[in-house]
């Protein structure tokens, strides 16, 4: 009995350290070498200081920013509470919000049709993309808000929108805290936005 116990006392030493300690520590030390930035975070940085990653969403509600989907991660694009609003396709709740918020959306914009996720959450809750055709929406505002050509702003969408991966998986994508950097970078801010990368408390979008 206890050389029974001895031996899978040994055997569970044994693997604790090669599995819970070496073999954690020999991967991260290579992703870090091999991918340095996506073993980082992926994080963006603007003047030497990290300002997001590009694969966390942020939220950006002034009208000079291009506004990403809404999201039920917290009370808007928390990274520490993650989710989605678990609402299924016959929540009536979830049908009241989405009638709400597309006659809202329609009304601001003018559009006759909504693309999907200007009024629907990601499952994360923190989506860092939004598609063309909502970023498309947003360009007359921003460029009101900034006072610069609509066009200047569809060229800075353009360079940050992304492709299909390998040219098939998924759909195009335009990074939003990307966008927003470029459109600081290009621009002044808007009088009382916070900077690209500090969304303040006002900027989180509810879910």
């Amino acid at each position: 009995m206890l050389s029974q116990i001895r031996a899978a006392a040994t055997l569970l030493g044994i693997l604790t350290v090669l599995l819970g300690l070496l073999y954690p520590a020999a991967m991260t030390a290579i992703a870090g070498a091999v991918l340095p930035n996506q073993a980082g975070g992926s994080l963006v940085t603007r003047d030497g200081q990290a300002v997001g990653s590009s694969l966390i969403g942020q939220g950006f509600s002034q009208p000079g920013y291009l506004q990403p989907r809404p999201s039920a991660a917290g009370n808007g694009y928390d990274a520490s509470a993650s989710s989605g609003t678990n609402l299924g396709p016959t929540s009536a709740k979830l049908a009241e919000r989405l009638k709400a918020d597309g006659e809202a959306m329609k009304a601001a914009t003018g559009a006759a049709t909504l693309p999907a996720d200007a009024i629907t959450t990601s499952g994360s809750g923190l989506d860092p993309d939004v598609s063309p055709a909502f970023a498309e929406l947003q360009v007359a505002r921003i460029a009101q808000a900034r006072g610069i050509p609509a066009d200047e702003v569809r060229r800075l969408i353009a360079e940050n929108t992304a492709g299909r991966t390998l040219g098939l998986l998924g759909e195009p994508r335009v990074n939003v805290l990307a966008v927003n950097l470029a459109l600081d970078a290009n621009s002044p801010a808007p009088a009382g936005g916070a900077p690209a990368g500090v969304p303040t408390a006002a900027a989180q979008p509810t879910g």
